[in-house]
Formats: C-alpha cells, structure tokens, sequence
C-alpha cells in the first residue's frame, strides 16, 4: 500500500467528516462531494461561511463557518474544496483545532498548501498526484473514496478482532 493510499484510509477512520466548500448548487464539487458522504452513510457537516445551511438531496444541514466551529475536530476529516487562498488559510485553522486528517481535492491547492498538509497532518494528508490514485486529476474523494473507505474497514475489522 502507498503512502498516500494509507492516508486515505487514516482519513476514512474519522468519525465524522467536514467538507469546507459544500453548496447547495448541483454544478459544484462541493455539493458533489457532500451529496458522496451522504450517499455513504458517513456523518458529514458542511464547513461554508457565506451560509448557514445548505440543501443536498432535498434535505436541509447547517453549515458551520470555519473549523473551529466543528463539534469534536480531534475524530474529523475534513474534505476540502475550495481555492487555494482559502484552503491555506483553512488548513492553519484545521491544525490548530486538531482536526484529524485532511483529504485536498483537484484544484485546491498549490505545492505549497499540499506540502504544508503533508509536513502538518502526517500520514493524515491526502492529495495531488501521488501513487495510488485512480483518477486523472489526482486524488479525489469521488474516485478514490470507495477503495479508501473498503480499507479502513478492513483495518477496523482487524483491530476489533484483536
């Protein structure tokens, strides 16, 4: 298994998941993205300052501004979709609130904010290009997500035996 693939299954151990970027408009990534926690069954919390719910699946959820705003960061993966400016500044505020594992789609980042989650979230950042992804943009959680999770299943499975 690469390193970024167990990241990806590090990430899919949180207990809930935070997506900074989630909307309410069918056309974006973070609606996308929001709607895949759903149809997963995972807890997920739309992480959006400019609104204070979003609708996904004809269904309402409060939103929260930031990720200081998370009810337990320490047990959050935070899924982030949003420009680079914005995810840098995100990623600061993750680290300080002791968010767990952080998953940076396409188009969020630059080298920096990849090599700043790398350096800060070890073993807990997953994005860019790296080994493993399935995908043509690089690692996302709407193609690589499925194998991720299947993973850390299977870790848990393994952990309840012992």
């Amino acid at each position: 298994m690469s390193d970024m693939q167990n990241a990806a299954r590090v990430f899919f151990t949180s207990q809930t998941f935070a997506v900074a970027g989630a909307s309410s408009d069918l056309s974006k990534f973070g609606h996308r993205i929001f709607a895949w926690y759903l149809a997963h069954d995972l807890h997920a919390v739309p992480v959006n300052p400019t609104c204070a719910s979003i609708t996904v699946r004809r269904k309402d959820f409060d939103t929260v501004a930031s990720p200081a705003q998370l009810k337990d960061p320490g047990n959050t993966g935070l899924s982030v979709i949003t420009p680079p400016s914005v995810t840098a500044q995100l990623l600061r505020e993750a680290k300080e609130v002791g968010v767990k594992a952080v998953w940076l789609q396409p188009g969020s980042f630059t080298d920096r904010e990849l090599e700043y989650a790398m350096k800060e979230f070890p073993g807990a950042a997953v994005g860019g290009f790296a080994e493993g992804t399935v995908g043509g943009e690089g690692w996302c959680v709407l193609v690589d997500g499925d194998a991720a999770i299947r993973a850390a299943a299977q870790e848990k499975g393994r952990d309840e035996k012992l």
